[in-house]
């Protein structure tokens, strides 16, 4: 069966995910309200600006019903701000104060750690899973402080710090998979989706 995967459609690269997703096979939808997670075996929660997510997505509740999906079986891929959201704990959370957030995630994060636009990089990544190295984009990426729960795996590591994680149906990662051609990441998720 065709898993059934949503990319929250708030902000970032909405329409890069819904390419890789479809590269892997998988139906894709956007989702903007709790009604439209009816169905899905996952949701990638892109990056963007965490608390602008947070923001748009109060009005509706939305963050609470897609943690709710989540206890229900539904996967989530958190990208950048997507694993700021994803996070138990944000260790520079002032921002995000008095806005709910999708947690679940057994880690700290810390908001734009490796520094601003202008530190953007790019890495190859040594991937749990995978048999050869994954490019990876990061921009204002948030960087993986500590890990919080036995049951966290760590998949990839950029200089020395955790960068790609899993958590039962949690997959984050600190950069942008959806902004090089490989969808190898996006492969696993949709894999994980369909477990």
């Amino acid at each position: 069966m065709t898993p059934q995967i949503g990319v929250l459609a708030l902000q970032g690269a909405v329409a890069e995910h819904e390419r890789a997703l479809r590269a892997t096979g998988a139906e894709v939808r956007k989702v903007r309200r709790p009604s439209e997670l009816e169905g899905l075996d996952g949701l990638v929660v892109p990056g963007g600006e965490s608390t602008a997510m947070a923001r748009l997505a109060a009005p509706v509740h939305l963050m609470p019903a897609i943690r709710q999906r989540l206890d229900d079986g539904m996967a989530v891929l958190g990208t950048c701000a997507g694993l700021i959201l994803a996070a138990d704990t944000v260790s520079d959370a002032e921002a995000l104060k008095g806005f709910e957030r999708i947690r679940g995630l057994g880690v700290v994060v810390r908001r734009n750690a490796y520094g601003s636009q202008l530190n953007s990089f790019e890495d190859h990544l040594d991937v749990d899973g995978l048999d050869s190295p994954l490019p990876a984009v990061f921009i204002r990426a948030p960087i993986i402080e500590d890990i919080t729960s036995a049951d966290v795996e760590v998949l990839a590591e950029s200089h020395g710090n955790p960068v790609a994680v899993r958590q039962g149906k949690i997959l984050a990662a600190s950069f942008h998979p959806e902004l090089t051609p490989d969808f190898r990441l996006h492969q696993l998720f949709t894999d994980l989706s369909s477990e």
